[in-house]
């Protein structure tokens, strides 16, 4: 690769950058050598993005910062704080759209070393946030203040001046992050984490007073980890909100300050909690100009070693009518995303995430470095495609691209939309420059075959248009694939429904289905599933174990089902021979955990007279375990499981979604879990109940004889007060002729 052109021209300097695909290097090649004089960049085969200005002598990549922003628009220019190697300093630098090149304006920021800003455009004014980085909130400096400054914006000739009186002290600590904005009474607020507590300031009569620094009044917002982390935003038009990490809870929280009350009130909700739930990756964002409040997050979890399921990257919306918060997974640890961005497009309502994720397929370790990659989705109903999503920004000869960062403001199709990353083994900036806007792709889709018997070998072939760059396939089997025209084998009879969502490169999104139908000789002479008991339990004080008996009769060859819910998040403990029904806990609310599990009953059995599944606090709980006999114990699962959470606290129904038996007389299982332990449960139409546990926390299972394989139809559970609710379903297979 050649080097890249680095001239100077007066007050200005433009750094080369290397195209993203050849027409788009002859042109940059063009415009800089009339500009520069200088030979520009020859594009790498398998480069995506721009490459920009070396970073080198910055202390690390600029960009890594996960909170703050580095990027805003103004006057139909995209700017950026970015460092200049020649001065060691962080100066202002302007994007050239029709080159793809930055220029330096020579406008400097902070003249220290080894400091990291967040800028925000507002109000007609350039706001930068700067401080001296401290490697963790143990790790604070005394005597080395955050500085803001502010700058006033010339039109005319594109330059910013620093106002009068300019910069200021914020405090007068070094710290690991900071982040600012603006409320709707102009006032100033800035957080950051120091001596492992959230700390917050603000202005008080005018841009240059601030007030003095205070912890943030809430007991979960002290005794932090050393490395957690704070960010705010100005959201609804007449509020703050305050999101940290506190990895000694495993939670996630959001304090709310109402504009013009006293600085130090301050209104504190959970906003997400489980098990390792918490890291200090945050990056926060608000819908402009939305009287409702809509405020959301894309945070990293640290469910690293929860197994390749699991969620590694969740997107957390605010819910503005409940005001609780709902969690949406992005990526899950077999994904291996991290460092993740989030960026408001309100011209087509949507949501982008960037997140990095290795090149290469695999995941060596969580938040390895390789390209960058982008996800969408509505801001109305936050559901993102499965995979890694569609890379944006890739060093095809140093894959070590990592650190996306973006701006505060939402982002429009006249705006359109860059990303500014960095690849720290060459010192070097990258950006992407997505458009959007345009109209929704249309899907169209086709099966060869659409039909025949198990195993069917089918040739799924796109054809829809509106160029549609990424593609997430569901075969309705579980399986899974993000190729544009996948083959898919079906093993097992049944009728699938195939569904395909693609997704442009300027996140609109589009889903269409079609239906394959796998056909079997039917069975003949079947066993018949019959319901041999039950047992069940209410502990309404809060233990460690979960004891669950066994129900009477039982012998060698049947196959029992229990399962619980019990309070908060508990970890569960399974005990030996039980196999989980569902792929991991269902949580309708952050108090409420439902699990379900089966097992093959054998006849070292006869000796056990119950089963203990061990939680990781102590909690309370309700469950049960039931009998059937006739069940085909080397697949006793017929299905794969359905599942659904209706996640409002006064909800009184749950309506689980079909699933589709593959043989003649399977049974049916299913069951649901609700907070609280009064409400009382009525099972689906035609369904008998097994049994029903309240009194520690509601819990019930039930079943129904399926006479024909096919589609179980979705099936609604009640209860009689308002809770979250959290229920499943799938089926046992008959044992097959003896």
């Amino acid at each position: 690769m050649r080097a890249k052109a680095d001239t100077r021209a007066g007050a200005t300097r433009t750094v080369g950058s290397r195209p993203r695909n050849a027409l788009a290097a002859l042109l940059a090649a063009l415009l800089l050598w009339a500009l520069a004089a200088a030979p520009p960049a020859i594009a790498d085969t398998g480069d995506i993005g721009y490459q920009g200005p070396a970073y080198n002598g910055s202390g690390g990549a600029p960009t890594a910062d996960k909170p703050q922003s580095k990027l805003w628009f103004n006057d139909g220019t995209w700017w950026a704080d970015m460092f200049d190697t020649t001065s060691r300093t962080f100066h202002i630098f302007r994007l050239d759209r029709s080159a793809q090149t930055w220029v330096d304006t020579g406008t400097r920021l902070d003249d220290r070393p080894g400091t990291r800003a967040d800028v925000l455009w507002s109000g007609g004014k350039l706001y930068v946030a700067s401080a001296v980085r401290a490697s963790s909130s143990t790790a604070n400096t005394t005597g080395q203040p955050a500085r803001l400054y502010r700058f006033s914006y010339a039109s005319g000739t594109k330059t910013y001046t620093l106002d009068p009186g300019f910069p200021v002290p914020i405090n007068n600590v070094s710290s690991e992050s900071l982040t600012l904005d603006r409320d709707s009474q102009g006032t100033l607020w800035a957080t950051w984490t120091q001596a492992q507590k959230v700390y917050v300031n603000s202005t008080t009569t005018s841009d240059s007073v601030w007030g003095t620094p205070f912890t943030l009044p809430d007991a979960d917002a002290n005794n932090l980890s050393a490395d957690d982390i704070s960010a705010l935003a100005a959201f609804g038009n007449n509020r703050v909100g305050l999101m940290w990490s506190n990895q000694t809870r495993s939670t996630v929280y959001v304090a709310t300050h109402r504009d013009g009350d006293d600085r130090a009130t301050w209104t504190t909700r959970v906003a997400a909690s489980d098990p390792r739930f918490a890291d200090d990756h945050i990056n926060l964002r608000q819908l402009e100009g939305d009287d409702l409040g809509h405020l959301f997050a894309v945070v990293k979890t640290g469910h690293d070693d929860d197994g390749p399921t699991a969620s590694q990257v969740e997107v957390l919306a605010l819910n503005t009518g409940s005001g609780n918060w709902e969690r949406h997974v992005y990526g899950t640890v077999a994904d291996c995303h991290t460092r993740p961005m989030l960026a408001i497009d309100s011209t087509s309502r949507m949501l982008h995430v960037f997140a990095t994720a290795p090149t290469d397929s695999g995941c060596p370790f969580s938040g390895a470095a390789g390209s960058i990659y982008v996800k969408s989705s509505p801001l109305d109903q936050v559901s993102f495609p499965a995979g890694r999503g569609t890379p944006v920004i890739r060093d095809a000869d140093s894959p070590n691209m990592n650190d996306a960062t973006g701006t505060k403001q939402n982002v429009t199709s006249t705006t359109g939309l860059v990303v500014l990353a960095g690849n720290d083994s060459t010192s070097r900036y990258w950006h992407a420059d997505v458009p959007l806007g345009g109209t929704s792709p249309t899907v169209r889709f086709t099966a060869t075959p659409s039909s025949g018997t198990a195993p069917l070998d089918v040739q799924f072939t796109d054809s829809s248009t509106g160029a549609p760059t990424s593609f997430a396939w569901d075969f309705g089997d579980g399986a899974t694939s993000t190729a544009q025209n996948p083959r898919h084998t079906y093993q097992e009879p049944g009728v699938y429904t195939v569904t395909l969502t693609v997704t442009t490169a300027s996140g609109q999104s589009a889903s269409g289905n079609e239906t394959v139908t796998v056909e079997a000789a039917p069975p003949t002479g079947n066993d018949e599933i019959a319901f041999g008991g039950s047992t069940f339990k209410a502990q309404s004080s809060a233990t460690q174990s979960v004891t669950l008996s066994k129900p009477t009769g039982t012998s060698a060859g049947d196959v029992l089902v229990a399962g619980f819910t019990a309070d908060n998040l508990p970890g569960v403990t399974v005990p030996a021979g039980w196999t989980p029904i569902l792929p991991s806990a269902l949580r309708p609310s952050n108090s409420s955990t439902v699990v379900a599990y089966y097992r093959v009953v054998t006849a070292a059995d006869d000796a056990v007279a119950s089963w203990t599944w061990t939680l990781s606090t102590s909690q309370k709980w309700g469950g049960g375990m039931s009998r059937y006999t006739g069940v085909d114990t080397s697949h006793p699962l017929d299905t794969t499981v359905a599942t659904a959470v209706n996640h409002s606290t006064s909800a009184k129904s749950v309506t689980v979604p079909a699933v589709t038996t593959t043989v003649a007389g399977a049974m049916l299982v299913g069951g649901i879990g609700a907070d609280g332990a009064t409400p009382a449960t009525t099972p689906p139409a035609g369904w008998t109940e097994a049994w029903e546990s309240g009194g520690g926390k509601t819990a019930e299972h039930a079943q129904s004889l399926a006479p024909a394989a096919g589609s179980s139809g979705a099936q609604t559970w009640t209860i009689n007060q308002g809770r979250s609710i959290a229920g499943w379903m799938t089926a046992l297979r008959p044992a097959p002729p003896s």
